[in-house]
């Protein structure tokens, strides 16, 4: 009989449906004891005997995996992969999936709601509101502003689309390939970095943790940032370097950020301390619909593994091949 760690929290929350594919599989499934994202050390002190995990945003190192020795697969409820030794499981023979498609929705909205609400001050209002304080905040429309977007892929391209209901703004993007179908679909004008730092009201970075990625944004970076400009973090933890955006911040550049992912979760950090700066707890994925479908999809996942059946949603190559150049 096959054990199953579920790693990721909250699980089977608003639907039942991924505990009911566990007990229809006829497994001896555990969900996560201490209900918050372990650490590496806690997580390897829990799977000795464990045969699958079906896991969320913690790190699963070659030392994690080293304490696994019946771990067969890791199936992924999100699409990062960060987290992820991908090398070491490939050396150990173990299988890894994710569900690539199913948070892109979400995520993109949430993207849209936070650079409204910095593009108009809300939580600044919101905040100084409950202090008993009456300031009436001018902001700017989307339509009305030069937009960056860094990483066009399944969530990026999305956020074009929504953007596009609210008028023509100036859409600056970067992607490592550049998209013929987007540009026929969208007035975008493809630019590098640097650009978009500079000429941009705001930015939204869309792209994976990797060496290329990792500090992409430094104090240089946000300081060539326009005054007043915004940023906006929804896809990885580390790809801003979170010091450098307090100093920068603290010292009074930049109208707002808002960020959803950290290098370290949960967030104790400085940035805590700017009213500006919106900070929310990795909740890209959280709508009820979009959260409920990557749960399914990974258990689904897991269970045609256990079933020796074709799996749907397997890594590929290329996220190895990253990580073969080194995180």
């Amino acid at each position: 009989m096959f054990n199953v760690l579920v790693t990721t929290v909250p699980f089977g929350q608003n639907n039942l449906l991924p505990i009911e594919l566990l007990e229809t599989a006829g497994v001896n499934y555990i969900i996560n004891p201490l209900n918050k994202k372990l650490t590496e050390n806690e997580l390897a002190d829990m799977v000795s005997d464990i045969d699958l995990i079906i896991a969320g945003t913690e790190v699963i190192s070659d030392f994690v995996m080293s304490k696994a020795k019946r771990l067969k697969m890791i199936s992924r409820v999100g699409i990062g992969l960060d987290g992820v030794d991908l090398i070491a499981a490939k050396k150990r023979g173990i299988s890894v999936s994710y569900t690539p498609d199913a948070p892109a929705p979400a995520v993109a909205e949430l993207t849209i709601g936070l650079l409204i609400t910095l593009l108009r001050s809300v939580q600044v209002s919101n905040m100084q509101m409950h202090q008993g304080k009456w300031n009436r905040l001018f902001g700017k429309r989307i339509a009305d502003t030069t937009i960056g977007v860094i990483g066009l892929g399944r969530i990026g391209s999305r956020v074009l689309n929504r953007l596009a209901v609210f008028g023509t703004p100036r859409l600056l993007v970067n992607d490592i390939s550049p998209s013929n179908d987007l540009s026929n679909k969208f007035k975008l004008e493809w630019v590098d970095k640097e650009t978009i730092y500079k000429e941009s009201d705001a930015i939204s970075l869309h792209v994976p943790l990797t060496k290329a990625t990792k500090n992409m944004i430094t104090n240089k970076e946000l300081r060539s940032m326009k005054s007043d400009a915004i940023l906006i973090n929804t896809c990885r933890g580390g790809i801003i370097n979170e010091k450098d955006l307090y100093n920068v911040m603290k010292s009074g550049h930049l109208s707002g950020a808002a960020i959803d992912v950290f290098e370290e979760e949960p967030y104790n950090g400085k940035l805590r301390e700017i009213e500006r700066c919106i900070l929310t707890a990795h909740m890209g994925s959280m709508s009820v619909d979009c959260r409920t479908r990557m749960e399914i999809e990974a258990t689904e996942e897991a269970v045609r593994f256990i079933q020796n059946e074709p799996l749907m949603s397997e890594v590929p190559e290329d996220e190895y091949n990253v990580q073969k150049e080194g995180l």
